[in-house]
C-alpha cells in the first residue's frame, strides 16, 4: 500500500490570499511556492523575490538580538473553572483519546503571540471564514468550542477510481489526510454484497484530523502542532490567549511521535534558536507578505497491491 498525503492541485479560475513569512528557511521553498502557486508567479523576477527575502532575513537577524528568548516566555494560564465541564467532554471524546494517548497532556489557556509556528504560510481566506464563524461577541464557552471543536461541518470529499488499484480523494480542506489502515469484519461494513462469504476486509481510511488547537511543549517553548489557522483567527480578533491542548515532550526522542517531519528533522531551529518564527510574525508587515495564489485542493492518492500465492505448512512437515 502507498499513499501520498500532501499533494495539492490548483483549481482553475479561483484564488485565495496567502500570508507568507519571508526570511526563514528556506529561500528555495519560497521561490518554488511563488512559481508553482502564486498567480502569474512564473512571470515574477526571481532576483526581486530573492532580494525581498534577504531583507526579511536581515530583519529576523535583528530580532535574534532584540527578541532573543521571546519564545521562552509564552504564558500558560489555568483554564477557567467554568470551562472544566467542556474540557471533560473533550477528554472523553474518542478523537481526543486516540490522538493524545502518548505524552502527558493538559488543557490550558496559552498566550498566542509567542507560540512558535512551523507553517510558513496562512490562507487568509480560511482564517477570515473562521473569524466570521466565531461572530462579533463570542462568549467564553463559544471560544472554547471554537478552539477545541467537537461538532463541525466537514468539507466535501470527492473520490475517483483511477484504475483497479488506485483511488484519488480530494477536498478544499487542507486537513484532508490518510488516517490509517484498519482490519474490518463483515459486521462492520453493512450493505456490502460479497461474491461469497467474507473472510475479512482491509479499510484504507481517508478523512480529517481532530482539528483541535494543540501545541507541543518542550522545555519552556510551545510549538503549534495543529490549528495554525484557528490560532491566527483568534489573534486577528484581538484575543491574547486561547484554550489549547498541550502535549509535553519530556525528551527529544519523543518529538518524532508528535511533530511534523520538518520539525523532527530540524528540532534545534524551533526549540533552540534565539528567535524562531512566531505567530505574531504573521501580523508584522516587515516579515509577512500577502500573495494572490491559485486556490488549491488537497489530494490523497491511495494505491494497494494484492498477491495470491501458496506456502507449505512447515508445522506439519516430517
Amino acid at each position: 500500500m502507498q499513499h501520498i498525503p500532501e499533494t495539492q492541485k490548483a483549481v482553475s479560475g479561483k484564488s485565495d490570499k496567502e500570508a507568507w513569512l519571508l526570511g526563514q528557511p528556506s529561500l528555495r521553498k519560497y521561490l518554488d511556492f511563488v512559481e508553482s502557486t502564486v498567480i502569474d508567479g512564473k512571470s515574477l523576477r526571481r532576483d526581486t523575490l530573492a532580494d525581498e527575502w534577504r531583507v526579511a532575513n536581515d530583519y529576523y537577524y535583528e530580532l535574534e538580538k532584540t527578541e532573543a528568548g521571546l519564545a521562552d516566555k509564552t504564558e500558560i494560564l489555568a483554564l477557567d473553572i467554568a470551562l472544566e465541564p467542556l474540557a471533560d467532554i473533550v477528554r472523553a471524546d474518542p478523537r481526543f483519546r486516540r490522538t493524545f494517548d502518548l505524552l502527558p497532556t493538559r488543557i490550558a489557556m496559552v498566550g498566542l503571540d509567542h507560540l512558535i509556528v512551523s507553517q510558513a504560510s496562512i490562507t487568509l481566506n480560511h482564517s477570515d471564514r473562521l473569524v466570521a464563524q466565531m461572530g462579533p461577541q463570542p462568549k467564553t464557552e463559544d471560544i472554547f468550542r471554537f478552539c477545541l471543536p467537537l461538532e463541525r461541518e466537514e468539507a466535501e470529499v470527492n473520490v475517483r477510481n483511477i484504475d483497479s488499484k488506485r483511488y484519488m480523494f480530494w477536498s478544499e480542506s487542507s486537513d484532508l489526510r490518510f488516517l490509517e489502515p484498519v482490519l474490518l469484519t463483515a459486521g462492520q461494513i453493512p450493505g456490502y454484497q460479497s461474491f461469497g462469504p467474507l473472510g475479512g476486509a482491509l479499510g484504507l481510511m481517508v478523512g480529517f484530523g481532530s482539528n483541535f488547537l494543540n501545541v507541543v511543549e518542550s522545555d519552556s517553548r510551545l510549538l503549534i502542532h495543529n490549528g495554525h489557522h484557528r490560532a491566527h483567527a483568534m489573534r486577528a480578533m484581538g484575543f491574547s490567549h486561547a484554550p489549547c491542548i498541550i502535549q509535553t515532550v519530556t525528551r527529544r526522542d519523543e518529538l518524532d511521535l508528535v511533530v511534523s517531519h520538518d520539525v523532527a528533522k530540524h528540532p534545534e531551529f524551533y526549540f533552540s534558536a534565539a528567535r524562531p518564527p512566531l505567530l505574531k510574525d504573521f501580523f508584522d508587515p516587515n516579515i509577512c507578505k500577502v500573495l494572490d495564489i491559485h486556490k488549491v485542493q488537497r489530494v490523497i492518492e491511495v494505491s494497494f497491491d494484492v498477491r495470491d500465492f501458496e506456502v507449505r505448512d512447515f508445522g506439519t512437515a516430517r
